[in-house]
């Protein structure tokens, strides 16, 4: 991998996503816009000058979990190594592990992030981190919720409807309320009279 950014877009389950990688790893993902051009616009106004080019294996094995994650499989992505801006702050790294640590189908609010980095006072700074996430899916901010299971905010294209429909592909709960059918026994064959 050269030094110069480089970018692909693929297809998902939600629609045309991104990554950005150069000699120092993944710079980046992006979760899709309306269509490939306006998700590659989006890519070239965060990093001016980055080319769109092949990925190499490891960039492609990356894209091959997004991608299955996306279509539903239960895939961890914590495997996975991103190069976090030396610029960021401490706090957001560590934020960012922690969202790392949440599996597919499950859900933490900003508080319990807080609590789990032993700053529980810091609950607004998590969803600040969030926020900030340049590698969203990889770093699955879609699972950290606001108080009491709201989605709370979503700064992907999309908002909040992005941020349901991912968590809806994982079958992820968003509240601790009962889900509709949730008592009947799980059966894939014909309905019986």
């Amino acid at each position: 991998m050269s030094d110069t950014a480089e970018f692909a877009i693929f297809e998902t389950g939600i629609g045309p996503c991104a990554i950005v990688w150069s000699g120092r790893g993944i710079a980046g993902t992006f979760l899709p816009e309306a269509d490939a051009a306006a998700t590659r616009g989006r890519v070239l106004r965060r990093f001016p000058g980055a080319r769109e080019a092949a990925p190499p294996l490891e960039i492609q094995s990356a894209i091959g979990a997004i991608t299955a994650l996306l279509a539903g499989e239960a895939r961890d992505l914590c495997d996975i190594t991103i190069t976090i801006d030396p610029a960021a702050p401490a706090f957001h790294a560590r934020v960012w592990a922690e969202a790392r640590k949440v599996p597919p189908g499950e859900t933490r609010t900003y508080g319990e992030i807080a609590k789990a980095l032993g700053a529980p006072q810091r609950a607004r700074e998590v969803g600040q981190a969030m926020g900030a996430n340049r590698f969203p899916i990889i770093v699955p901010c879609h699972r950290v919720l606001g108080a009491d299971g709201k989605a709370g905010g979503f700064s992907a294209p999309g908002g909040i409807d992005t941020k349901l429909r991912m968590l809806t592909i994982e079958r992820a709960r968003t509240s601790a309320a009962p889900q509709l059918f949730e008592h009947l026994p799980f059966t894939t064959g014909p309905r019986r009279a």
